[in-house]
């Protein structure tokens, strides 16, 4: 008996998933203070192309939509050439979502809440092919440092620090930290072993 929980079905982006609080003007702003009003941002355009993504849904003509969906698709291919950021329009972004720096970036969420930082050589997924529905859920605030992986079919609560180079594949409550242990310092015995041996010399 197979006792393991599929998880629901992620959304096939047939409509526009931006935050419905704000025009897209007045979002593609905001998105642009996050990043600090810098132009050559990764992070900025990557967004960017993910709002468009979603704009184009409201376009309600197919046929309008066809040079539209072609843009998107070839500036999704740039973003990722050039920025090395993977973020498909499906993934639901919140608000003032921040992605710090540039590289090694797949960014596979089921949601992302506001105010969210992500940091370079991060990965968002699913844990096995098994399951290609399981990918988390990002709450709010939630500060993810360089090099963490998140995967599977897990909740991540507001206010969360993951740590740098953390692997998370398990649900955490609001307010938490997850963090590796602390490296330590140990004697190189090596360098002890050689200079015996050179002083024998």
């Amino acid at each position: 008996m197979n006792d393991v929980i599929k998880a629901p079905p992620l959304s096939k982006g047939e409509y526009n998933a931006n935050p419905s609080d704000i025009r897209f003007t007045a979002l593609i702003k905001e998105d642009f203070r996050t990043h600090g009003s810098d132009w050559f941002s990764q992070g900025f355009w990557a967004v960017f192309c993910h709002r468009f993504g979603n704009w184009r849904m409201s376009v309600r003509s197919k046929i309008l939509r066809v040079p539209l969906t072609i843009l998107y698709r070839i500036w999704r291919i740039f973003c990722q050439w050039f920025g090395g950021i993977k973020l498909d329009y499906v993934v639901k972004l919140g608000r003032r979502v921040r992605i710090d720096h540039f590289g090694g970036i797949i960014i596979g969420a089921r949601e992302i809440g506001d105010d969210v930082v992500i940091r370079q050589n991060t990965t968002l997924g699913i844990r096995s092919e098994g399951d290609l529905n399981a990918k988390p859920i990002i709450g709010s605030r939630v500060n993810i440092g360089a090099g963490a992986v998140i995967v599977g079919n897990i909740t991540i609560g507001d206010d969360v620090i993951i740590g740098a180079n953390s692997v998370v594949s398990f649900d955490v409550p609001s307010g938490s930290i997850v963090k590796l242990p602390r490296a330590e310092i140990l004697p190189r015995q090596d360098l002890v072993v050689m200079e015996g041996a050179n002083s024998v010399e």
